[in-house]
């Protein structure tokens, strides 16, 4: 058992420290926020995810996982520490390390024992060289410490699980005193067998990037194959069906849509490319999924205002899903955004729902209507739009759904609606890749 802690209560932080603490260790997940820290010792969390609040309630109630506020306490308390704070994009697409720095310079002054220093948060490459600096240039007692790279691989939705049954844990760590102390903390995956890699601090750093911008990568590509499947008349799912069952291939990620968004990717790709930049080098690639993906967004305003006659205004339209992907409230760079902003100034009317994220897009939103369900939010409007694959999108009755429009007109831009039922219930309509109908 190891006593840890974690800086940062955020989307990694939190879910890291959770799950580290289901494995038997003592977690402490702090920040500077005290509104955040109250808000999580009273059992309320500021995302929502699949198996997080279970979690949480348990090792709490177990004495295993404590918030506070303390940051320099938990760091003099504890063994491990994480860095797990953000690191969102500046105006250059370059990755804004302040909150890193900071937290550096906290632990720097606070070592009162030999620890393990590890960041979770994803960092450009070369951070951990500098995160060494920041720290020894604080240390006036020149206490002993290893630094490693940890990246985390979770996907929003699925992260309890992502984070529980992972691929890979990447272990970057430059001897193998702090490598085994990694071990430790993930003893419980190492006794089933996971993959436990060792590899040098920077390149741990270059594997969270370059996975991330792949996965980018690989969206961005099937978006422009289903854009060329609506020219040529072809059908992308079947094109995705059968690429992906090319074990080279594999089918995650072939599933096309409006565009990709979240926390990471976005981020993570300007990050890469920006870097590139400054090493002298271009990343062609990264660069060209980065335009296609906003492309891609503009495309769907596009589609829709196609099915409505050319323009917005006085148009009631229904925006169904507001989250960047089912399962989470985050609506960071959802591809919704850009919908509801070309309505909103074009005149239009929006009526959006989504089962989680409605408080979360008010916070950008704040003068739309929002309603409870899809059946109000489509009720009296002139064309609905579906933006995030929810499973209760994909059971919409069709004619229920042309009962309550004033006009049937929808763009299913995540493939999910029945397009047999569509014709014989003489939608106009249109998708990404599988064809359209202009019913009159």
């Amino acid at each position: 058992m190891k006593k840890i802690t974690f800086i940062g209560t955020g989307y990694v932080g939190l879910v890291s420290g959770a799950c580290i603490s289901d494995f038997g260790h003592m977690v402490s997940c702090v920040d500077i926020s005290n509104e955040k820290i109250e808000c999580l010792k009273s059992g309320k969390l500021p995302i929502y995810e699949p198996g997080l609040e279970e979690l949480v309630k348990k090792n709490v109630k177990a004495g295993r996982l404590k918030f506070s506020t303390n940051i320099e306490k938990a760091i003099k308390d504890s063994e491990v520490i994480f860095i797990a704070v953000g690191t969102p994009q500046n105006e250059d697409g370059s990755a804004n390390l302040d909150a890193v720095k900071s937290v550096a310079e906290v632990i720097g002054a606070n070592l009162n024992s030999y620890k393990v220093i590890c960041t979770k948060s994803t960092v450009p490459i070369g951070t951990g060289s500098l995160i060494k600096e920041i720290i020894k240039n604080k240390n006036e007692k020149n206490v002993k410490f290893d630094y490693v790279s940890n990246p985390e691989f979770l996907r929003e939705g699925s992260a309890v699980k992502d984070f529980l049954w992972p691929d890979r844990v990447v272990i970057g760590s430059d001897n193998q005193k702090s490598y085994k102390i990694m071990e430790e903390v993930y003893n419980p995956l190492y006794i089933n067998n996971k993959p436990i890699i060792n590899t040098s601090v920077v390149t741990a750093e270059m594997i969270k990037y370059a996975s991330n911008a792949f996965l980018a990568l690989k969206i961005s590509y099937i978006n422009e194959v289903a854009n060329l499947c609506e020219t040529l008349g072809a059908d992308i799912q079947q094109v995705a069906q059968v690429m992906g069952q090319d074990g080279r291939i594999s089918p995650k990620f072939l599933h096309p849509g409006p565009g990709y968004g979240g926390s990471c990717f976005p981020k993570d790709t300007a990050a890469l490319a920006s870097l590139s930049k400054k090493a002298g080098l271009e990343m062609r690639t990264i660069e060209a999924a980065i335009r296609t993906n906003i492309f891609q967004k503009n495309r769907m305003v596009k589609k829709m205002k196609n099915l409505v006659g050319g323009t917005f205004k006085n148009k009631k339209i229904a925006v169904l899903g507001l989250a960047f992907k089912p399962n989470t409230n985050d609506i960071r760079e959802s591809s919704a955004i850009n919908m509801i902003d070309a309505i909103n100034k074009d005149c239009g009317v929006i009526k959006a729902y989504d089962p989680i994220a409605n408080d979360s897009m008010k916070l950008i939103f704040n003068d739309i209507l929002y309603y409870n369900s899809w059946q109000e939010a489509c009720d009296g409007a002139d064309a609905v739009v579906i933006m995030t694959e929810w499973n209760e999108f994909r059971a919409i009755s069709i004619k229920i759904l042309k009962s309550l429009l004033k006009t049937p007109v929808v763009l299913d831009t995540r493939n999910i609606l029945d397009i047999k039922k569509l014709i014989d219930n003489q939608f106009k309509f249109d998708n990404v890749g599988l064809g359209t109908s202009h019913a009159d």
